[in-house]
């Protein structure tokens, strides 16, 4: 690509005096800093644009309005025209992200120390306090003695040392009654500060920002700032319109579909009762930096393992992660000992809003896009069913190309080695056990697969789409002793007539019985009818 693209800068000057390209968002920043009354909380999922927001914040209130103009053949931003003082207030920024907190208490306070001392030589200033709540206070009241002006104090990521601590109880205690003291310091220093901005993922309700600072406004589900982080398809359209010409030429496509595929893959995520959906900006920025190749630039920068613990827990059905409902408080309710994985998982950015009901203040989540779907499923596998990446990779070429050219036996047949590597320890205890690995393996490798599909006569197994072809799988369970037979799936099919609503829909229709022997802990007898029809028997597993 010709332009500059600021792949992982999250320093607003530099993006700007550097010529990397910067999506406006100063418009929203803007309508933020001359509406807060109070300290203001975002919560974003990680590579959101957080650190991009409390950069550009810090140039504001220094004053730093040539930065905000025209510079260098780049247009002036929104806020230049706006009715901003563009008066220097003594801004205080301390970034919680680089810290490594799992070696103790001491990273955290090493941290604080080094920032509280930056912020103050910043200024002139040395700090004597012997406690970093006292050293806060003091930096805070001499910037507004030296100054005559209150500060602008930023907080990026300040979540991060207590998600990293959530497996140690002993520690992430101790992390949150440090914070506690130390965040405490906004509330009786409140005289000092004009703007006060706090960023992370969750919000944790025994932390003091939120149990003591009354005042604090949480605009993480507030429509008017939505997209205060992440980009918009007006903005992908507008801003990249270059990359998306050259992409699309490239690739001998028209720019129509190369829009759509990008939607469908990084888009969808969602911040309020409001439709609009944006794009992960790290995992877009990534896209158009490697010539417009489609991977989990986002995903790939990895899945915190708590995450994967409290669906195990809490025993979430991984068959039913979409169209759940959460109600509004269900987002307020963050600590150790009261953590709900689908709020979690909203906030992580695994899940996202698809839907909100205004009467009962409900929304309801899915995932976002085909990046996070595909991706968190083969997190799970790995988790749930320990297979390598060399078994994966060798299903997915099978299995995706049975699939595709109607052959439903050679899907079912790949699958056989993909069971035979599961390890021999991992207790098999139902059907749903055997339906979850199939909905995960089709999940992880990309297909439009849905479990659990509920019809006017019943419930599909799962049901996957191509292109071409409608794929309706019933699953049973044989083995000890127990006589099922492919044909009784299939029967099954048909008498509740599973595949009526894609009838007269253009596709090919295909049906699948599949029995799994819980001796032999893999597919036994098999038949499928449509397209490739055939019938499957007990095939020996390769390894």
């Amino acid at each position: 690509m010709s332009r500059k693209l600021p792949v992982g800068i999250q320093d607003f000057v530099k993006i700007r005096e550097e010529g990397f390209l910067y999506v406006d968002k100063t418009a929203r920043i803007h309508q933020l800093i001359t509406n807060a009354a109070g300290p203001v909380f975002l919560s974003r999922p990680r590579r959101f644009g957080k650190s991009l927001l409390c950069s550009t914040l810090g140039a504001v209130f220094e004053g730093k309005r040539e930065l905000f103009g025209p510079l260098a053949g780049q247009p002036a931003l929104a806020i230049d025209s706006l009715d901003w003082e563009w008066k220097r207030y003594p801004v205080i920024r301390i970034d919680l992200n680089a810290g490594d907190y799992t070696q103790g208490l001491g990273e955290l306070n090493a941290g604080l120390r080094n920032s509280l001392e930056r912020n103050a030589g910043t200024h002139g200033l040395s700090l004597r306090g012997e406690t970093l709540s006292v050293m806060f206070s003091q930096l805070l009241w001499e910037l507004a003695d030296k100054y005559h002006e209150r500060a602008a104090v930023l907080i990026d990521e300040y979540d991060k040392p207590l998600l990293s601590t959530i497996d140690n109880k002993e520690l992430h205690a101790a992390m949150r009654n440090a914070l506690k003291g130390f965040y405490g310091v906004l509330k009786s220093s409140d005289a000092c500060t004009r703007f006060v901005l706090l960023t992370g993922v969750t919000r944790f309700s025994q932390v003091s920002v939120f149990s003591d600072l009354n005042s604090l406004v949480d605009i993480s589900l507030d429509g008017r700032y939505a997209d205060i982080c992440g980009i918009s398809q007006e903005e992908l359209e507008r801003d990249f319109a270059p990359e998306i010409a050259e992409i699309a030429r490239e690739k001998n496509i028209a720019a129509g579909d190369y829009l759509d595929r990008l939607r469908r893959f990084y888009n969808g995520y969602r911040f309020s009762e409001k439709p609009e959906t944006l794009y992960n900006p790290f995992g877009l920025l990534n896209h158009f930096y490697n010539n417009g190749r489609f991977d989990s630039y986002w995903f790939a920068t990895g899945t915190p393992s708590f995450l994967i613990k409290l669906i195990e827990e809490q025993h979430i059905n991984i068959l039913e992660l979409s169209n759940k409902q959460v109600w509004y408080e269900d987002f307020q309710k963050y600590d150790v000992e009261n953590m709900a994985a689908l709020p979690t998982l909203y906030q992580s950015g695994y899940l996202t809003i698809s839907g909100y009901d205004e009467g009962r203040n409900c929304f309801i989540l899915d995932y976002p896009n085909e990046e996070v779907r595909a991706s968190f499923a083969g997190s799970l596998v790995e988790r749930y069913l320990r297979v390598g990446v060399g078994c994966r990779q060798t299903l997915a070429v099978k299995l995706t190309d049975a699939l595709f050219r109607g052959d439903a036996g050679g899907a079912v047949e790949s699958l056989r080695p993909f069971f035979a590597s599961i390890p021999y320890d991992l207790t098999v205890k139902n059907e749903n056990y055997y339906q979850t690995a199939v909905h995960l393996v089709f999940t992880m490798l990309g297909l439009r697969c849905r479990s659990e599909v509920r019809t006017a006569a019943g419930r599909i197994d799962t049901l996957v789409e191509t292109g071409e072809y409608v794929y309706c799988f019933e699953f049973k369970l044989g083995g000890a002793g127990k006589r099922v037979t492919a044909e009784d799936a299939l029967r099954q099919i048909d008498s509740r007539d599973y595949l009526l609503p894609w009838r007269g829909k253009g596709k090919s229709l295909v049906k699948v019985g599949v029995v799994f022997d819980t001796e032999k802990r893999n597919i036994g007898e098999w038949k499928a009818e449509g397209a490739v029809a055939n019938d499957g028997g007990d095939a020996p597993a390769e390894l």
